[in-house]
């Protein structure tokens, strides 16, 4: 006779795999943590030649995961925030899209990284107009489902443009309901597609109803590699510069510290204000940093009154230092030459 299976035993074998369901399961949501410090060291080279002086700049990254039943209850951790598939990726962005989006914020922070880094140690470099890329396409645009982001407008009606400038004088002085054929580049292939124009309600003048930024690369006489496939955004660009200017001018201006920050970069050495700062703080300290750079940005009074209570990247990275309680310095950085000039003065 065949024995049954008791009860307790059948109700362990339901619960077992009831918790793995609850590992495995996505659901719309995602869990923001700090992610790592990410030695520059092992991602750059300069001359074909990698840093190998003592200490080091580290970029800081967060972590963002799709949630499941279990991990879900990770929000409520310290530094660990949940937050809906809208939230992440916005109301009409995929997931393809935001990827491609952060691959073009990463590319542009390289850029303009190696811009300022080569600018300011005098040395020479070419930075050449590729087109517009394109940052989202509105619902109610003519060009929706045949343009997308990621896209690269290289021409309109045959002729090409210098800066996004052009591209938007060209596109005004034609008439709404106009068709417009559209030159662009997707995954290495060139393509061409055509349309009316849009009128914009917001100026009631003749647009493509699309979000654009200029679309650049550079090119250097020093040959400089950026290793950057693990990482999107644009908030590794200051450190990234940081990392390319030491290694350009030979000048050891760490002294053997272990450095970290972030912030976005701009091609005047401005350094720009980032998300989720107090993750890349705890990130810093576990990995033992002694230094962190914060962006020191201005709020806008208007931005400020809605939000009374928003602070400066360097406040709320003080802020999460007090609260870790680490010995890591927080040093508030408005420009490049902030952080120049602090190491220079490094003992």
């Amino acid at each position: 006779m065949k024995k049954r299976k008791s009860p307790k035993r059948i109700g362990w074998i339901i619960a077992l795999l009831l918790v793995a369901l609850g590992f495995v399961v996505p659901l719309p949501y995602y869990i923001e943590a700090p992610g790592s410090a990410v030695h520059l060291s092992d991602l750059i080279k300069v001359d074909d030649q990698k840093d190998t002086n003592k200490g080091s700049y580290m970029l800081t990254t967060v972590s963002i995961r799709q949630a499941t039943p279990l991990t879900y209850l990770m929000k409520y951790l310290p530094y660990h925030e949940g937050l809906t598939q809208d939230e992440l990726f916005g109301t009409t962005t995929s997931n393809e899209e935001y990827n491609n989006l952060q691959k073009y914020y990463m590319d542009s922070s390289i850029n303009a990284a190696i811009e300022l880094a080569y600018k300011t140690a005098h040395k020479p470099y070419t930075l050449t107009y590729k087109g517009i890329y394109i940052m989202s396409v509105l619902p109610n645009s003519n060009f929706e489902g045949k343009l997308k982001i990621g896209d690269t407008v290289s021409a309109l009606d045959g002729k090409t443009f210098e800066s996004s400038d052009q591209f938007m004088d060209y596109v005004k002085q034609q008439k709404v309901g106009q068709k417009l054929t559209v030159t662009y580049q997707r995954d290495g292939k060139t393509d061409t597609v055509t349309a009316p124009l849009t009128e914009m309600k917001e100026t009631k003048l003749p647009g493509l109803g699309i979000s654009l930024v200029d679309h650049t690369t550079i090119e250097t006489e020093i040959p400089v590699t950026v290793k950057s496939d693990q990482i999107g955004g644009p908030s590794a660009g200051f450190m990234f510069a940081l990392q390319i200017y030491t290694q350009l001018t030979g000048n050891d201006l760490r002294k053997g510290h272990e450095i970290a920050g972030t912030g976005t970069i701009s091609s005047d050495g401005t350094i720009g204000r980032i998300g989720g700062i107090e993750k890349k703080v705890v990130a810093a300290s576990k990995e033992g940093a002694t230094i962190f750079f914060a962006p020191d940005d201005t709020i806008d009074p208007i931005i400020q009154k809605n939000y009374p209570n928003l602070q400066s990247n360097y406040k709320e990275a003080v802020a999460a230092a007090n609260k870790l309680e680490t010995k890591m310095t927080v040093v508030p950085v408005k420009n490049f030459q902030d952080a120049i000039d602090y190491l220079k003065k490094l003992n």
